[in-house]
């Protein structure tokens, strides 16, 4: 599905392809194709195999016919990961384009690139302490930032009783092999600083599974009950989970609840009221500046980076914080999806009643 190209991700995208033209000239690598590596860590979330890949490889294919790319995903494995990097190796890739599963395990992926004069470039999940090349993605503290701001906020509408008074939240955290959470972490909390806000309970999701952190909030809802105000989930899969948890345990309408990566049934639920909201970054967009500058790198090209981050160059897409003030700019008006994706049944009146849809449902 063609998607229109958000203004932050397209400036990047511009910026990316006038540097490169200041590069050297592609060296000449004969007849024989390049070959690009794609490291993907897992499928739980949609993403990866909807947004992520399928702009990352029709990119490739339209700026480099001859290219070809080595695709494998880990499923959330490490060791299965480190075997995927070293048969790409083997194969012959040119450059790793690499989404972590674990940042530690990863180091030694990325030095054994490196031995081999093989460039990397961390895809969505910064390696520390590795010699990286690249890495394109976002700032995963500004995401945990405009989360936790977004939780501030709503608790603070629905707050009526005394000043004194402290609303407690749970936490419900990303993977802990993910170098992403970290940072997640770090933006919430200083979103939370000096708020009236109690952190209940905190948990790392193994996985990032919805299942995982739908079992540990409905835990958590037996222990604490009303006193849970609000639950920040770092991404959507686990929003859903949480939001399971709260319906199942009689919670009439369920606490706010953070997410990102404004997965459809993420934006339907902002749509019907049940999920505070998500985080956009333009996946899609960041698959294709992944894959315009691997091209580059492949071809002996040295593309000047916009940012840097941890002293790597990096190209970093600006996340948005999307609720239902703005779900119709954002999302729809954007290119993400539809109003015919997002309102079918049951959320039709509720598409009406958010403005998404005019008129009465007959």
């Amino acid at each position: 599905m063609n998607r229109r190209v958000p203004a932050a991700a397209a400036a990047l995208l511009v910026v990316l392809l006038a540097l490169a033209g200041c590069a050297q000239a592609p060296a000449d690598r004969g007849p024989s194709p390049t070959t690009i590596a794609l490291l993907l860590p897992e499928s739980k979330a949609a993403r990866y195999e909807s947004v992520d890949r399928p702009s990352f490889e029709q990119t490739v294919a339209r700026r480099c016919p001859e290219c070809r790319v080595l695709y494998a995903n880990a499923d959330q494995d490490a060791a299965r990961q480190q075997q995927q990097a070293e048969s790409a190796l083997t194969q012959g890739a040119a450059v790793l384009v690499l989404d972590a599963v674990d940042a530690t395990a990863a180091i030694g992926i990325v030095q054994r690139a490196a031995a081999r004069g093989v460039p990397v470039i961390a895809y969505d999940r910064f390696i520390a302490d590795a010699p990286l090349d690249y890495f394109v993605g976002v700032d995963g503290a500004r995401v945990g930032r405009l989360q936790g701001e977004a939780l501030v906020t709503a608790l603070a509408t629905r707050r009526t009783g005394p000043s004194t008074e402290r609303d407690g939240i749970l936490v419900v955290n990303g993977s802990p092999t993910d170098p992403n959470s970290v940072r997640f972490k770090a933006g919430l909390s200083a979103a939370l600083a000096g708020t009236p806000i109690d952190v209940l309970a905190e948990y790392d999701t193994p996985d990032w599974s919805p299942d995982k952190a739908q079992a540990w909030v409905s835990d958590q809802l037996t222990q604490y009950g009303s006193r849970v105000e609000a639950v920040y989930a770092a991404n959507d899969g686990e929003a859903g989970g949480a939001i399971s948890a709260m319906l199942s345990a009689g919670f009439d309408p369920v606490a706010p609840v953070t997410g990102q990566d404004a997965e459809l049934a993420a934006v339907q639920r902002i749509v019907s009221g049940t999920q505070l909201m998500t985080v956009y970054r333009a996946l899609s967009e960041q698959g294709r500046t992944a894959a315009e500058l691997a091209v580059r790198v492949a071809r002996g090209q040295h593309p000047v980076a916009t940012a840097r981050l941890g002293g790597v160059p990096a190209l970093l897409l600006a996340p948005v914080a999307v609720d239902i003030h703005n779900v119709r700019r954002i999302i729809v008006d954007g290119g993400v999806f539809t109003t015919e994706e997002i309102c079918v049944q049951p959320y039709t009146e509720a598409c009406v009643a958010a403005g998404l849809l005019g008129g009465a449902v007959g």
